[in-house]
């Protein structure tokens, strides 16, 4: 009962904060002064050269503005977001949401492993990874952008709805997904996704 109680409270957060989206976020001077704290770990124009943390450019803006009320609700945890996200307003949710989905996403390099990438795209179909993420795997609304972005964390996000320590918008569906991929699957999807062009 509890546990629906708290899903029940961040569904209702979650549709407080996503209610209004500012117009011209992304060319608000003060939104890009703010979002720079992001820039640290998440890269240059929300694009990340560290293991293990994603790229946030080009991901759809609900996306990033739900996984911003997860962290901040306690639901996802990260011990170097959770700092950041108790500072920040719901405001502050909306207008990141709005800044980074307008950044150019990352552009994939040239695919070193194309034999991995080959069953990766099989595990993609067996999976049915673009009913969701859509056919080129950019994410639409809620659901996050998976071509370019790091391989690596890729694998730890598959890894992690596998084992159930994260959460999403859509953990079901990802939990039931992951759940039943071997880890042979996971490092080839990754791959390919992380390479898809």
């Amino acid at each position: 009962m509890r546990r629906q109680f708290s899903s029940y409270a961040i569904g209702a957060l979650s549709l407080a904060v996503l209610a209004f989206v500012p117009a011209n976020a992304a060319d608000n001077a003060a939104i890009k002064e703010k979002a720079a704290v992001c820039s640290g770990c998440h890269g240059e124009n929300g694009i990340s050269q560290t293991e293990n943390i994603p790229s946030l450019a080009g991901q759809p803006d609900q996306f990033i503005q739900w996984q911003l009320v997860f962290f901040r609700a306690g639901s996802r945890k990260n011990d170097q977001m959770q700092p950041i996200v108790e500072e920040i307003t719901n405001e502050d949710i909306r207008n990141f949401g709005a800044y980074f989905s307008q950044m150019t996403p990352p552009k994939a390099a040239e695919d070193s492993d194309p034999d991995l990438s080959k069953k990766g795209a099989q595990v993609a179909v067996g999976r049915r990874c673009a009913s969701c993420h859509t056919d080129s795997f950019a994410g639409t609304k809620a659901v996050a952008r998976l071509a370019g972005q790091r391989e690596e964390y890729l694998v730890k996000a598959l890894r992690d709805y596998k084992a159930g320590v994260r959460v999403g918008g859509g953990v079901a569906a990802m939990a039931d997904v992951a759940y039943h991929m071997s880890d042979e699957e996971i490092t080839a999807v990754s791959h390919y996704l992380a390479y898809f062009k």
